[in-house]
């Protein structure tokens, strides 16, 4: 595939790489050194055992796999082709591959292959076998135009550049090494011929060359898989045609998204997001995973939205170790990135800073939201004179006649710096006061929001169809049950169900979106004023839609299946992630994820009577 030329000149790349440096060295200078602490261990579920014992255990339920048996197996699909992929949980799985005219012959080919490893270097935790139920021919330029077809990551199928399978990667092999992934400008797959040939020579040998000729023939396929672990029961994994147009593919098959399972997600992220807290209260801001590289970048915005996804969690997990990450995160939050000023007025009033010396109306909604829930959840008083200063902050930059709010000032001298930037920091700031009035029923916060919503109503936000302002208007109506408020929040939703549905990203906040909407459609089937309303919602496409939502969104998640073919498997484990993004994790990503798993189990797994099946009366 030919190389894209790099626009610009040497010059002008050198400058913009020396203004990053400069602006990560400002970042380092203003934040406490991340010193590592001895985190818990992620992989302790999963004890070490030698390739040959776990290989033994998986023979057993192989043997037992009407796809792989010689009384099921057709002919048409000859050789058996199957790989094998060892993983002890630190580093990138080692991926094998063989053929064969049957299971017992590929085994003895494994088992050979197993004996020559050096007993030292074959302790494991994970062992996934995989084996090709469907092949495609094609040739190499069809293939490559194919990709440019499919958006980033996103291109599903396994890759033998041979028919003879001896150079072949797993789908999973080709994404976890950003074999495909040409850069963050383009948003379609294609051959990355450096990380291609890399991976493929350290598998293959020095020798490894990609074809030249776009007329050579490959094979594309798909596959069906076991997951192994030391003494526990093999999974199944999803194959190509599981679902989701392939988008299942590789993670483990769950057959209905129950509490257990959802409390199991929302422990282990969460337990994810306390383990990048240092000592100092500062997060891991974010891991680019195929290689394990961090995002040499800082956003304090996000690390106290994070911190409010946290305490969701820990409403429910009461972790221990959770709760000091949170202890130490808000420390920092307090201490060093919320500043006091005095107004001319004289009034006292508080601040988020960004540490690019901006503060954003969202920074400032995001203290709220996270400080009301730590004063709700530990009933102490310590922050309630801090928060009386946050939220004067938030309604220092409304205007009061129209009730729109400023979107970004300078930090120095709190004057204007952008009126607008991005339209969620309206929905988050009127749900933070909401918050706060529901704590202390002080009556500023309440106006303050409703003169922001006959903004919102004037300026038909509800076609952002934002999830902040979904949790806002929920918020609104328990307090003012007024019509058009109502409105504005079946609005914010009603026509968004087919996205919901079938957009191809995981998109995590569509859920928190969703859970917001069932909310509010609970409380309309109770109210005898509103009831009439619900008429304009669709329920069962709107309870299919939020249904496919939360478990598509079991696709973003670091399965120790999907994790042990990236750099570093136990760094990732129990994450969510971006996978357009090259499957970047980032505290804000999971944090997303995790509140729309709260919320699902909160409020929908827990609540029965409040599911589609009850009818809209």
């Amino acid at each position: 595939m030919p190389r894209k030329k790099k626009s610009g000149s040497g010059a002008m790349l050198s400058r913009v790489q020396k203004a990053k440096a400069q602006k990560a060295r400002q970042i380092r200078d203003l934040m406490p050194a991340n010193k590592k602490q001895a985190l818990p261990d992620a992989l302790a579920p999963y004890p070490l055992v030698s390739m040959a014992k776990l290989l033994e255990q998986a023979k057993d339920a192989l043997r037992h796999t009407p796809e792989l048996s010689g009384d099921v197996q057709s002919t048409a699909s000859l050789p058996l082709r199957v790989f094998f992929s060892f993983c002890d949980g630190r580093k990138r799985a080692e991926v094998v591959n063989f053929s064969g005219q049957n299971l017992a012959e590929v085994l003895q080919q494994a088992e050979s292959w197993v004996q020559q490893k050096n007993d030292d270097a074959s302790a494991t935790r994970w062992l996934r076998v995989d084996w090709v139920d469907q092949t495609w021919t094609r040739n190499w330029q069809d293939v490559q135009q194919a990709m440019l077809q499919s958006k980033r990551n996103y291109f599903r199928y396994g890759i033998a550049l041979d028919a003879g399978f001896k150079h072949a990667f797993l789908e999973q092999e080709l994404n976890a090494n950003a074999m495909l992934y040409l850069g963050a400008k383009f948003q379609h797959a294609g051959v990355n011929e450096k990380n291609f040939t890399l991976y493929a020579r350290k598998r293959f040998g020095q020798d490894f060359q990609l074809p030249e000729d776009g007329d050579r023939e490959v094979e594309l396929f798909s596959t069906q898989a076991l997951f192994f672990s030391a003494e526990r029961p093999p999974v199944t994994l999803n194959g190509f045609s599981g679902g989701s147009e392939g988008r299942d593919t590789g993670r483990r098959f769950i057959q209905a998204l129950d509490a257990d399972i959802v409390e199991n997600l929302i422990a282990q992220s969460s337990s994810f997001l306390a383990d990048q807290v240092d000592a100092q209260g500062k997060f891991v801001y974010g891991i680019h995973p195929c290689f394990d590289r961090e995002i040499d970048t800082y956003n304090t915005l996000r690390h106290t939205s994070t911190i409010y996804a946290m305490l969701e969690a820990w409403e429910i997990t009461k972790s221990n170790a959770l709760k000091a990450a949170i202890d130490r995160a808000i420390r920092l939050l307090t201490n060093n990135f919320i500043h006091q000023y005095t107004l001319s007025d004289g009034r006292k009033v508080a601040y988020l800073r960004d540490l690019n010396s901006e503060i954003k109306l969202g920074g400032n909604a995001v203290c709220l939201l996270s400080l009301v829930k730590f004063t709700e959840l530990t009933g102490s008083k310590k922050y309630l004179e801090l928060l009386e200063e946050l939220a004067l902050g938030v309604e220092n930059m409304q205007d009061k006649a129209t009730g729109q709010f400023v979107h970004v000032l300078n930090a120095h001298d709190l004057s204007v710096k952008e009126q607008f930037r991005i339209v969620y920091y309206d929905g988050e700031a009127a749900f933070g006061l909401m918050r706060l009035y529901g704590l202390t029923k002080d009556q500023r916060w309440l106006e303050a929001v409703e003169r922001a919503f006959e903004y919102f109503i004037a300026q038909e936000h509800w076609k952002t169809n934002d999830h902040w302002l979904s949790y806002c208007v929920n918020e609104l109506t328990l307090y003012r049950p007024d019509e058009r408020y109502f409105q504005f929040g079946i609005k914010n939703f009603a026509g968004h169900l087919e996205f919901v549905a079938d957009r191809i990203t995981t998109f995590p906040t569509l859920l928190e979106l969703m859970m917001a909407a069932h909310k509010m459609i609970g409380r309309l089937r109770l109210s005898e004023e509103h009831r009439h309303l619900l008429a304009q919602v669709e329920m069962e496409r709107f309870y299919d839609a939020l249904e496919k939502r939360a478990n598509y969104l079991l696709n973003g998640f670091f399965w120790p299946e999907f994790a042990m073919f990236f750099k570093n498997p136990k760094r990732i484990l129990g994450s969510f992630f971006i996978r357009h993004h090259s499957f970047r994790t980032r505290i804000d990503d999971v944090e997303h994820y995790l509140s729309g798993y709260v919320a699902y189990l909160s409020h929908y797994l827990r609540e029965p009577d409040s599911l589609s099946s009850s009818g809209s009366d």
